[in-house]
C-alpha cells in the first residue's frame, strides 16, 4: 500500500475500524475514516484523519466515502455478539446495503482494492454441532446453511465481491474473522463479545463483592479468539496479498466458555459461583478456526496467546469500570 493512496476506512467509529485507521495513520496513509455514528461515540478517533459521519447504507453516501480514493476498507456493519445478533437478523441483513453501495462506488469511481470483513459466521452450521471442533476450513462454507440473518448477509456479500472481481475486474480482499477482542471495544449494553462480557461480569462481581457469575449457556461450547494486533496484521497482510478467495483470520486456540472464565478468574484473582442460563442466545456448539490455507500462503498466522490478550482487555476494562467511565467514551487522538 503505497503512501501517496487515499485510504478509506468504512466503520471507522467501531472496534476494529478504529485500530484500523490508527495502525494506518501511523504507517503514514492518508486516511478517510467513515461511520454513521456521532463521533462522540467512535470508540478511537484521530485528528490526523479525515473524519465524517455517513450513513453508508445509502449509495450517495457511499460515493462521497469512496471518492478520490485508492484503496477500501469495509468494516462497516450493524453487528455485536451473539445476544445482538440472534435478536437483530433483520438489522444485520441491511448491512448488505452497505458492502453492495461500497462496491459500486469503489467501482465507479476508479478505487483500485477493496477489502470486506467477512465472519466465520458464513460457515456451516452442520459442521459447529460438537464441542470439539476440529477447526473449519474455507470450504466449510458451501454447501450453504450460515449463521441466520448475520451469517447470511456476510456469505451474500463475499460473493457481491468474487463476482465483481470476475466481471468488472475490482481487486477484491476478503477475509473471515473469528471473534477479535481487545481493549477499547464494547463491554457492556448488548452488543458485546464473550471475551469483553465475561470480563465484565468478573469485575463487577470483584467490584461489588458478590460471588456469582451468570453464564449463558452450558459453558462446555467451544471458540477461538483473536487478539485485535493479530487481526490488523492480518488484514493488511491479505490486502498486500494476491489472495482472491476468503480466507479464515482467527486463532487456532480453542477453549470452552467454562475454561475462558477459569482465565479470567484468574487473572481477577477471584472464585465465582456459576448460574447457567440454558435459555440465553448461545450459538453454535463449536466454532474454531483452521489455519493450514493462511500458512501456506503467507508463512504466518494469529499466534497472540489468549492469556495475553485477555489480561490486557480484562486491565483496560477493569479500568473503565472502576473510574465509571462509558463504554461509548471516546479515545481522542490528538
Amino acid at each position: 500500500m503505497l503512501k501517496n493512496n487515499k485510504i478509506i476506512v468504512a466503520g471507522a467509529g467501531g472496534f476494529i475500524g478504529g485500530y484500523m485507521v490508527g495502525a494506518l495513520l501511523r504507517q503514514g496513509h492518508n486516511v478517510r475514516a467513515v461511520d454513521i455514528k456521532p463521533q462522540w461515540q467512535w470508540y478511537q478517533r484521530f485528528s490526523e484523519a479525515e473524519n465524517l459521519t455517513l450513513d453508508l447504507q445509502e449509495k450517495r453516501a457511499c460515493f462521497q466515502a469512496v471518492n478520490g480514493c485508492d484503496l477500501v476498507f469495509n468494516l462497516a456493519a450493524n453487528m455485536g455478539g451473539m445476544g445482538f445478533i440472534e435478536r437483530n437478523k433483520g438489522l444485520c441483513m441491511l448491512s448488505v446495503l452497505i458492502n453492495t453501495h461500497m462496491l459500486v462506488a469503489a467501482r465507479e469511481c476508479g478505487a483500485t482494492r477493496f477489502f470486506y470483513a467477512s465472519s466465520a459466521c458464513v460457515y456451516a452450521g452442520n459442521k459447529q454441532t460438537t464441542v470439539d471442533n476440529p477447526g473449519l476450513k474455507e470450504s466449510d462454507a458451501y454447501p450453504a446453511d450460515p449463521e441466520d440473518g448475520y451469517g447470511w448477509e456476510k456469505l451474500f456479500s463475499e460473493r457481491m465481491c468474487r463476482h465483481f472481481r470476475e466481471d468488472f475486474g475490482l481487486a477484491t480482499r476478503v477475509t473471515r474473522f473469528h471473534n477479535v477482542y481487545g481493549p477499547h471495544g464494547t463491554f457492556d449494553g448488548g452488543r458485546e463479545k464473550a471475551p469483553a462480557a465475561i470480563c465484565r461480569k468478573v469485575i463487577a462481581a470483584k467490584l461489588a463483592g458478590s460471588h456469582d457469575i451468570e453464564i449463558w449457556g452450558d459453558g462446555q461450547q467451544t471458540r477461538s479468539f483473536m487478539y485485535i494486533d493479530d487481526c490488523l496484521h492480518g488484514v493488511k497482510t491479505v490486502m498486500d496479498s494476491d489472495i482472491i478467495e476468503p480466507i479464515n483470520l482467527g486463532s487456532e486456540e480453542m477453549v470452552s466458555i467454562n475454561q475462558l472464565v477459569d482465565m479470567v478468574e484468574d487473572i481477577a484473582g477471584i472464585k465465582l459461583k456459576r448460574q447457567y442460563n440454558l435459555d440465553a442466545p448461545k450459538g453454535v456448539r463449536g466454532r474454531s478456526s483452521e489455519n493450514t490455507r493462511i500458512r501456506q500462503l503467507l508463512n504466518w498466522e494469529p499466534a497472540i496467546p489468549l492469556r495475553v490478550g485477555m489480561e490486557k482487555t480484562y486491565a483496560w476494562i477493569y479500568d473503565q469500570m472502576k473510574s465509571g467511565s462509558s463504554k461509548d467514551a471516546v479515545v481522542n487522538r490528538y
